[in-house]
């Protein structure tokens, strides 16, 4: 009855780094794996499912490792099973690491179930994706229930998903604890070294291992004896465990959810509850999640929008005092290169507003002044150029309107008007948004940073420029209005960036310097 053991079966595929070779292991080798910087990629991973897949394997090595009193790795997968086995003393043959069990025993990331039956559960999973916990709309983002011949693999990231990243999705439907709400989702922020999967999980489990004290003060959580695998404890559906029992690197399950088999090949049996696996609502996502910033005042997890991880977000996360950083995101003791990596889904009340990943480079110097805590510096350059890019986008609208309203400046624009004027202007600043940060290093690691400063500033203008010019095209069809229209949206563009008053005033210096150098050599 107990069948898919992680601990023993092969049920994982990674590709080997060097040479892209298909491997498939089990859990205890993995480990083994991403310790000797073996692996490269999952290829069942989808792109949503990423960071839950990676924080669980630092999640779980390091909670095994604290358990067996350990601060190195182990060298073999033999021990890491018996270590992982000792997770588990109740089940010593492995059932809580099974994918199918039966019912009133633990499964992997699977409750008990206390009745011993899930015959009345109604809603089936017959596809993996089908389980995940993407929201799509009628089919027309993507296309959902594609995966009705799954590989074991892809049920258990489909599982994973829902179970420690899902949110509330109507009545009997809780979400995780780990966010904001249930409309909110469950962020992966944190730096890291490269793009290896080992080096990574490598860093993060003894990062997360020697953070345990630190989280658990902060949290009043246990030091020792508090539950960290949510699925080994029975579950009715009509109680909650109170947050305050939990270990500080605890791994949750939000649903009741039974993997069965038949001759199709496997599928999910889910029901709904009557309250939350933990008890969390009032903490709005404070919990010590490693890769979870904070907001510090409102004292709340970071929330992402559908706007994703804009430039300004990402300033604020990197160098602003607004957020709270989790303990994933440190700059001590790493090598080089660093990058700050941001993942997360962006849900709404009954949707999914898009999967968002950025990957953001932190060079030398400004690694260096992260480390001697002087991020105050780097925020000030950061929000100069922020405001920098929001007057050039303001001004470029400014002077779109004036192209669509055929250069009638005293004229009050219509809504339409405005609004296509909006739709051009936000290119230009998603322009900048794409090529913010690589601009913002060079200013950072230049021994000349104004010279830097006035450059990118007259490349801003040229962007907004090209941006302006080619809207023309877009604007009065009559020739005279044409003309007109364009000469007097370029003259409202560029008259305000050199007049006394500019809303950039290093960049109207450099003009005048240039306009009385040019009357000299007249």
């Amino acid at each position: 009855m107990l069948r898919y053991s992680l601990l023993d079966e092969a049920l994982v595929r990674y590709r080997r780094v060097g040479d892209g070779e298909m491997v498939h292991v089990s859990l205890p080798e993995l480990f083994v794996a991403l310790a000797a910087n073996e692996v490269r990629d999952f290829p069942a991973l989808r792109s949503h499912q990423r960071h839950p897949w990676y924080a669980f394997l630092c999640q779980l090595a390091a909670i095994t490792l604290h358990h067996a009193d350990r601060n190195d790795l182990f060298a073999t997968a033999e021990e890491w099973k018996a270590a992982l086995l000792a997770l588990t003393p109740n089940d010593p043959d492995g059932a809580a690491w099974c994918l199918i069990t039966p019912p009133e025993r633990p499964a992997f990331l699977q409750a008990p179930v206390p009745k011993r039956t899930v015959s009345n559960w109604k809603t089936v999973c017959r596809a993996a994706d089908e389980l995940d916990m993407l929201v799509t709309s009628r089919n027309h983002d993507l296309k959902a229930a594609r995966a009705r011949r799954a590989t074991t693999d892809e049920w258990l990231y489909a599982l994973l998903s829902i179970q420690t990243q899902e949110g509330f999705l109507g009545q009997g439907n809780y979400g995780i604890s780990r966010m904001n709400g249930g409309f909110s989702s469950r962020p992966g922020i944190g730096i890291v070294e490269g793009s290896s999967w080992g080096g990574r999980w490598y860093w993060d489990t003894r990062l997360l291992l020697n953070a345990r004290e630190h989280i658990a003060d902060t949290h009043d959580l246990p030091i020792i004896g508090g539950h960290a695998l949510l699925w080994l404890l029975p579950w009715d559906g009509n109680q909650s465990l109170q947050f305050s029992s939990l270990d500080p690197l605890y791994i949750e399950i939000c649903r009741r959810v039974r993997l069965q088999c038949d001759g199709a090949g496997l599928f999910a049996m889910c029901s709904g509850t009557r309250a939350a696996r933990v008890a969390a609502k009032d903490l709005n996502g404070v919990t010590g999640d490693p890769w979870t910033p904070v907001e510090t005042t409102a004292g709340k997890a970071l929330s992402l929008t559908g706007e994703g991880f804009h430039y300004k977000l990402l300033s604020e996360l990197l160098f602003g005092g607004k957020f709270t950083p989790g303990v994933a995101h440190s700059v001590n003791g790493r090598g080089s290169p660093l990058y700050l990596i941001a993942r997360a889904v962006a849900r709404g009340q009954g949707k999914t507003e898009g999967y968002h990943e950025r990957q953001i480079p932190i060079s030398p110097r400004m690694r260096s002044w992260m480390q001697q805590q002087q991020h105050a510096m780097l925020a000030k350059i950061a929000h100069e150029r922020i405001a920098a890019i929001a007057e050039v986008r303001s001004l470029l609208w400014q002077s779109l309107v004036v192209l669509f309203n055929n250069g009638d400046i005293g004229k009050d624009a219509s809504d339409s008007v405005k609004d296509k004027a909006k739709r051009f202007s936000k290119s230009f600043e998603q322009g900048e948004d794409g090529r913010f940060f690589i601009d913002l290093t060079e200013e950072v690691e230049s021994d000349t940073p104004e010279n830097v400063r006035l450059h990118w500033m007259l490349g801003v203008v040229d962007r907004a420029d090209a941006i302006l010019r080619a809207a023309f095209d877009a604007g009065p069809r009559s020739a005279m209005r044409r003309y007109h229209a364009c000469a007097a949206a370029l003259s409202r563009f560029h008259g305000a960036l050199r007049r006394t008053k500019s809303p950039l005033p290093l960049l109207a210096q450099h003009y005048q310097n240039r306009t009385n150098q040019e009357d000299v050599n007249v």
